[in-house]
Parts: C-alpha cells; sequence; structure tokens
C-alpha cells in the first residue's frame, strides 16, 4: 500500500488547498448540471481520499464516498460527518444502488491497466440512473509530460514539504510514474520518507473507446491551473474532463 494514503495520510491536512478545490468544484458542479439529463441531486464519488473535494461538493449534494483506504475514510468522515463513506475498490464495488451523477475527479490514474479502467467505469456505470452522468478528471497521454511539483503546508509546529517528480515511460507503455518525497521537520527533527506509484496513462482514443463500451454519451471540456501553481520551474498541466451520460432521464423524472 502506498504510504501517501496509509501512515502519511494525515499530511493531507497540511497540504490542501481549500481555495483551489472550491474552484475545481465549482467547474465539476456547472458541468454536472449542464450534461446531465437528470436534476443532480444524488451524487457517488468514487476515491474519494481524505474528502476534500466532498468538503465542498456537500454543498450542492447529497453525497456518498467510497475509497479503498481506511486511513483515508477515517480522514474523510472526520471532516464530512454528514456524508456516508464506505470502504471499497473502484473496480468491484457494488452499493446497491444508483445516483443522479458520479464523479472521479482525482483518482482514476490508479487504474494503471486498460482493464482495470474498464471496470471501474463500469462500477460507476452500474451506479447511475437513466440520464445520470459520470465525470472523469483525466491526463490523455497526448496532453502529459514529465514535471516537477513543490507542496508545503505548516500548522501545529510542523512543517511538511513535498517533492513529486513525474515520469512518463517509454512509448508502448500506458503508465507513468510518480515519485514523492516527503519531508516532514518538527521539533527541528527531518523525517524523509518516499513513496513511488505506478499511474495509468492512457491516449485519447483510449479514454474515448472507454467511455463508448459503457455505452455513455461522451462530452469533454480542458482544465486548466489545478496543478500549475505547484509546478517547479514554468510548465502546463493540461487535463481533460470526461463527462459520460447515460442515455434516458429528463426533466420529468424530478
Amino acid at each position: 500500500m502506498w504510504k501517501a494514503y496509509d501512515e502519511l495520510a494525515w499530511t493531507e491536512a497540511w497540504l490542501e488547498d481549500p481555495r483551489g478545490v472550491e474552484e475545481e468544484v465549482a467547474t465539476y458542479r456547472r458541468l454536472l448540471e449542464e450534461h446531465a439529463h437528470r436534476p443532480v441531486r444524488e451524487v457517488l464519488h468514487l476515491g474519494c481520499g481524505a474528502g476534500a473535494h466532498d468538503r465542498a461538493l456537500k454543498r450542492h449534494f447529497r453525497m456518498t464516498g467510497v475509497d479503498l483506504n481506511d486511513a483515508m475514510l477515517r480522514l474523510a468522515r472526520r471532516t464530512n460527518p454528514e456524508v456516508e463513506y464506505h470502504q471499497g475498490d473502484m473496480r468491484s464495488v457494488r452499493l446497491g444502488r444508483q445516483f443522479d451523477a458520479v464523479v472521479i475527479p482525482d483518482s482514476i490514474d490508479y487504474m494503471a491497466s486498460r482493464e482495470e479502467l474498464a471496470l471501474a467505469l463500469t462500477t460507476a456505470r452500474e451506479h447511475l440512473l437513466p440520464g445520470g452522468a459520470l465525470l472523469v478528471v483525466a491526463k490523455p497521454r497526448e496532453l502529459f509530460h514529465d514535471n516537477n511539483f513543490a507542496y508545503t503546508g505548516e500548522r501545529d509546529g510542523i512543517h511538511i514539504t513535498v517533492l513529486e517528480n513525474n515520469y512518463v515511460r517509454p512509448p508502448g507503455d500506458e503508465q507513468y510514474e510518480a515519485t514523492l518525497v516527503y519531508l516532514i521537520r518538527q521539533g527541528g527533527e527531518l523525517d524523509v520518507q518516499v513513496d513511488h506509484h505506478r499511474l495509468g496513462l492512457f491516449t485519447q482514443a483510449t479514454w474515448e473507446h472507454a467511455f463508448r463500451e459503457q455505452e455513455l454519451n461522451l462530452h469533454q471540456q480542458d482544465l486548466e491551473g489545478i496543478y500549475e501553481p505547484f509546478m517547479i520551474a514554468e510548465g502546463e498541466y493540461p487535463m481533460r474532463v470526461f463527462i459520460g451520460v447515460v442515455p434516458g432521464g429528463g426533466e420529468a423524472e424530478a
């Protein structure tokens, strides 16, 4: 299991950017309400992490969250006690109910193969009502390149710096590597932790095919400015929002 989501999960509170998350969620809300063919009230968040997105999303929707990591779910429940959280794997979890929308704004990269991506989208599709919308934030391979980032935070006498290096593996390998170095200083003592992640990186055509396989009507919008403020040296970190809509639905179902 990755350190970032286990013994280092507590650092999320030091590193989060609430204003940035609010702006990000405003975009997602607009896209859901613009493209869904039914009123969006109940939303399932797959890969919800520590609940930062849910803190903003819950002001507009009734949220349910799923995450694989118990440490992250403990933080999410503490942050959002009114949100219903479940421990589960987005590749296989089944909650036995359907929602107006499913969102995966921050964790689809952990689907490290086409097979895993298909499983995650199948999970989302099976939890959607007619006319419901699936929103996924992705990094098409054509837009992605090697980058370095720095994140910092300080509170309770603890200062944290996280350096992240992204390395795109050679053509033909549908993955990239993210290596994180944590510098945690408390009481003059420095603790250094390293965490290494292998993540999926798929072409635009692969993404479009994955949505077609789920029989979802696809809409797209580019998303910029989320990670650029944290980049070391100038550069761009474009992402793309894919919104897949289930046929059917309509205002009559309100």
